[in-house]
């Protein structure tokens, strides 16, 4: 257990939530990109993979947090993007 880890996911966890508000409240997918919001996924994988099978502790609560953060982002992100097709 690193407190740096812990200091840099709870930081990237903060922000989040308003990430998620913007895509909810904006309905745009303005500044977003899907690309970015897939590579961070597979990086949040990479973390619980290796706190799996290397070093588990409960750290991996907050790699799954925040991962299931970037995952309602880009659930929101492809759902703003269907709303702009159509507009």
């Amino acid at each position: 257990m690193s407190l740096w880890e812990i200091i840099m996911l709870i930081c990237f966890g903060a922000a989040w939530p308003f990430s998620i508000h913007k895509s909810y409240t904006s309905k745009s997918t303005k500044g977003k990109s899907l690309t970015f919001l897939i590579i961070l996924i597979l990086g949040y994988l990479a973390g619980i993979f290796h706190k799996i099978f290397y070093n588990y502790d409960f750290i991996i609560f907050l790699y799954i947090t925040n991962m299931i953060m970037v995952i309602i982002d880009t659930l929101l992100f492809i759902k703003n993007s269907k709303i702009s097709k159509t507009q």
